[in-house]
């Protein structure tokens, strides 16, 4: 079953991508009118730069993360197999 769920995990991947730029794009122009600047931006500070790129990666992550665990207790409610590691048993 674990099978199953890879191209589940394939298209909540592509969603969260989606989703997460929409995000971040929001987000961005409630900050700044400005597109967000890339490294090699030539009239952006260093500190805008790279507080653009760290907004951008936490955004990413965090709705990578809400639309993964979506994705995950879907299949779990659905054929009651998880799909991620499971927890080490103790060997007591």
């Amino acid at each position: 079953m674990r099978l199953l769920y890879k191209p589940i995990a394939i298209i909540a991947g592509l969603i969260s991508a989606k989703l997460g730029q929409s995000v971040f794009k929001s987000l961005w122009a409630s900050i700044d009118d400005d597109p967000p600047p890339r490294a090699d931006t030539r009239d952006a500070s260093l500190g805008k730069v790279v507080g653009a790129q760290a907004l951008e990666g936490a955004v990413m992550k965090a709705v990578a993360a809400g639309v993964d665990r979506v994705f995950a207790d879907s299949f779990f409610h659905l054929f009651g197999i998880w799909p991620g590691k499971r927890p080490k048993q103790d060997a007591d």
